[in-house]
């Protein structure tokens, strides 16, 4: 309603607010409430801790901080360039681009031209920008003032086709370039191993001990003490700060159950899964794949043929979710054995003591819904580290 009533209403409420918005295809809500708790070292900022990031979540998010005099806003990177010229940031952070609901989002292609273009118009801005990612330093490339980041790992097989020329770019080499131009992997001004050491300027060095789970959090992270030190916070209190969280929006939260124990993981696209089973490999127990293809999931699941399912064999698995059957067809195909279960949540409780629930957004919104209510009448929720 207040957008109807004032089209311009964004712009006006971030006039006066310093504004860092978080975009990339992964690892959006986590940076952001990172990046948020370090803000709120020398502010009081507002940002969208729902996870709503379209334009009316980003309003909201101001509109319900009314005193906040900085503003830490998750964005959809389909939504970054209005929103970009609408606020005029202080920063982005451009995390990863890769292929996300296509029939929703389009191809990753036009979306990274239209945020370039975005950045063009924005002077002022200040990128935080993942060094490791073709598509991201072709956008990145277009401000005038840059922080690169440089991570252990980044998914790169959406960003064979250079975005400037249209050469060749080597997904699996160690430093990557283009063969036609001069695009390349640019030197970094932070860089994060996959032991957790953090390297930034001035020969600054500390390890990261995080109680969230997983190389791609120690890489959002450092994207978020990179933004918050550029933002004036001393560095050893940006990674305080974020070393603090053990889980977001329910992310990485383990829910007791009578039997055993429940993880939840969120995984949307053929990347966000990548990094997911890493975190299932790192663990001993019993594993659910929950799958559906609703409107926000993306109605075309043809992406499971680019998830390496294959490192789940040998382990306890069961297909479910609305796709359950098509879930199960690509793990067959992949060699994993497995059951079949629709129900995520009985699926959990068939397999036994420890569960790792990995889901897609439908599917991991219910989950938790369901879960958090019978963890709320039991008081059996535990944190991501599994402390009581």
């Amino acid at each position: 309603m207040a957008l109807a009533l004032d089209p311009g209403l964004l712009a006006e409420l971030t006039t006066a607010r310093r504004v860092a918005l978080v975009s990339g295809t992964n690892g959006k809500s986590t940076t952001t409430a990172m990046l948020a708790a370090a803000f709120a070292v020398r502010s009081r900022p507002a940002w969208n801790r729902t996870g709503a990031n379209m334009v009316d979540g980003a309003l909201a998010a101001l509109l319900d901080h009314p005193d906040a005099d900085s503003a830490v806003l998750e964005i959809d990177e389909g939504y970054l360039p209005g929103v970009v010229a609408q606020t005029r940031p202080a920063f982005v952070v451009l995390l990863n681009m890769s292929r996300d609901q296509l029939d929703r989002v389009g191809e990753v292609a036009s979306v990274v031209r239209r945020i370039r273009a975005a950045l063009l118009e924005s002077p002022g801005t200040t990128v935080i920008a993942n060094a490791g990612d073709p598509l991201v330093v072709a956008a990145a490339q277009a401000a005038e003032h840059r922080i690169w980041i440089a991570p252990p790992r980044t998914w790169r097989h959406d960003g064979v086709t250079c975005l400037l020329c249209g050469g060749h770019i080597d997904p699996v080499a160690t430093t990557w370039g283009c063969t036609d131009c001069a695009l390349r992997e640019p030197a970094p001004t932070w860089t994060v191993t996959e032991d957790g050491h953090l390297t930034g300027p001035d020969g600054y060095r500390r390890t990261l001990g995080l109680r969230l789970p997983g190389t791609a959090n120690l890489v959002n992270a450092s994207f978020a003490v990179a933004a918050a030190t550029a933002y004036g916070v001393a560095p050893d209190r940006a990674v305080d700060a974020v070393t603090g969280l053990d889980e977001i929006a329910g992310r990485y939260r383990s829910f007791r159950r009578a039997d055993g124990e429940t993880r939840l993981l969120l995984a949307k696209n053929p990347a966000g899964w990548a990094e997911t089973l890493a975190v299932i490999e790192a663990s001993e127990g019993a594993v659910v794949i929950a799958v559906n293809a609703r409107e926000a999931d993306g109605r075309d699941p043809s992406w499971l043929w680019d998830v390496p399912f294959e490192r789940l064999r040998g382990r306890r698995v069961t297909a479910s979710g609305d796709r359950a059957a098509d879930v199960a067809v690509r793990l067959a195909y992949a060699e994993v054995d497995h059951e079949v279960e629709a129900d995520p949540v009985a699926a959990a409780r068939r397999l036994g003591v420890r569960v790792d629930v990995a889901a897609d957004y439908t599917a991991f919104l219910g989950l938790r819904a369901r879960l958090a209510r019978t963890a709320t009448e039991n008081r059996t929720c535990l944190p991501a580290d599994g402390t009581r």
